[in-house]
């Protein structure tokens, strides 16, 4: 079994979500495999599925147990395997779906934000010999310790999907999903927003940690650790999609490759004790409570008697655990939540060979009469938090002050271009 020959491809909720979106993704499935290709699928639940079995949850539970709240989420996308087998079988192949335990994720303990540990895929490549396509449920598998089934968080099966690729030695993992590949800019926001036909590791994980959903971050992280190529593209329509490769196959890059948004959960610690230490708890209760935390700012007290004031950007559905950690530290006079703050980035490769960048945000955002409360780089990276209203008109001016849009001048092919993979659209 060559690894070239292998090509996993992903298929997201939106495309799965009716039967004829089913029998769509059968029909892509099955058309690699007309090509030769030996092909794992993995597919996440139907539509709003897994929205409708939390709600289920909380009607008869107030405080659903983790541990049950995973083998409750866990049956959405083995649904979605079984009908889509179906759906390959009437087309004349052979398909079999596995669960993420018997696919052989394994996982670390962590009910509902699971790690895996381990991908042990004898039995997808007994499957893959025996000439037969693999579905494999997404967004879940089995704790090495426990036993117990458990989930991998929002987005989990694109990480599912590149953890196979990893294991089984895949060239490409194909991420299918409601959009054509990755843009310059929310094209919901944007109306010339562009399509990346491709963009590097590097970017792209900034561009998800900025709040570019195409991609799952988590999954980014994985494919750039193994060097498994990505690739986003339309479950809906034909055509190329958005590349992600290594930043030694793309050539020289503009300074600026995307402009990025969010919406997050702000809190700040008022009145906190300055001496040494006193980070390393919050941060600590916070990482204790699986809270992670993106933007951060302390002030400097003025006196040496003076308390600090420190801040920081959560995502909002950790602002009630974030807040019940930090409750009993007894380190601050108050703590303060703010529900809903607004955060613009530009990202780009490009940036640390172009001076200026840092100075075009601020006197855009300046320009447009948006304040910033919060200022967070890296080399390959700039945000603000600012306020949520002001999203929109914060990422269209800078997007038109960096010329990202349609008429812009597109980039040359990536070195590796001519690795690409051939696959059926």
């Amino acid at each position: 079994m060559a690894a070239s020959e292998i090509v996993v491809m992903k298929f997201g909720g939106t495309s799965v979500a009716e039967p004829d979106d089913i029998r769509r993704a059968a029909g892509r499935i099955v058309a690699a495999r007309q090509e030769g290709k030996l092909v794992v699928a993995v597919l996440s639940a139907r539509g709003k599925t897994t929205d409708d079995l939390v709600d289920m949850a909380y009607e008869v539970s107030d405080t659903p147990a983790a541990r049950e709240m995973d083998m409750l989420l866990s049956t959405g996308e083995r649904i979605s395997c079984a009908l889509c087998a179906m759906a390959i079988h009437d087309l004349g192949y052979n398909a079999i779906s596995l669960t993420g335990s018997q696919a052989g994720i394994v996982t670390d303990s962590s009910h509902t934000k699971a790690r895996i540990l381990d991908v042990r895929a004898d039995r997808i490549r007994s499957a893959l010999d025996e000439d037969r396509i693999v579905l494999v449920a997404g967004f879940q598998g089995v704790s090495g310790d426990s036993r117990d089934v458990t989930t991998l968080g929002r987005g989990g099966s694109d990480t599912t999907a590149v953890a196979i690729a990893a294991a089984l030695g895949a060239e490409v993992c194909q991420i299918y999903t409601d959009v054509r590949g990755v843009f310059s800019a929310d094209p919901r926001l944007v109306s010339n927003a562009r399509l990346l036909p491709f963009v590097s590791f590097e970017e792209m994980l900034e561009m998800a940690a900025s709040g570019a959903r195409v991609l799952q971050l988590r999954s980014v992280e994985y494919a750039r650790n193994h060097g498994i190529r990505m690739e986003c593209r339309s479950s809906f329509e034909d055509g190329p999609g958005t590349l992600v490769l290594s930043e030694q196959d793309t050539m020289e890059r503009p300074s600026v490759t995307a402009v990025t948004h969010a919406e997050e959960a702000r809190v700040t610690l008022t009145g906190l004790r300055d001496e040494p230490g006193i980070a390393g708890r919050v941060f600590g209760a916070l990482a204790d409570a699986n809270v992670n935390v993106d933007m951060i700012i302390q002030n400097e007290p003025v006196s040496a008697d003076a308390t600090a004031d420190l801040s920081f950007t959560v995502d909002a559905g950790d602002l009630g655990s974030a807040s019940q950690a930090l409750g009993g530290l007894d380190i601050s006079e108050r703590i303060e939540t703010d529900e809903r703050v607004g955060k613009v980035s530009v990202v780009g490769a490009g940036m640390r060979s172009h001076p200026g960048v840092a100075a075009t945000v601020f006197r855009v955002l300046g320009d447009n009469g948006i304040n910033i409360e919060m200022i967070a780089t890296s080399p390959i990276k700039i945000s603000c938090v600012i306020d949520a209203d002001k999203i929109p008109e914060a990422v269209r001016a800078l997007h038109e002050a960096f010329e990202l849009g349609t008429d812009a001048i597109l980039e040359e092919e990536p070195t590796g271009a001519e690795h690409r993979p051939r696959v059926a659209p």
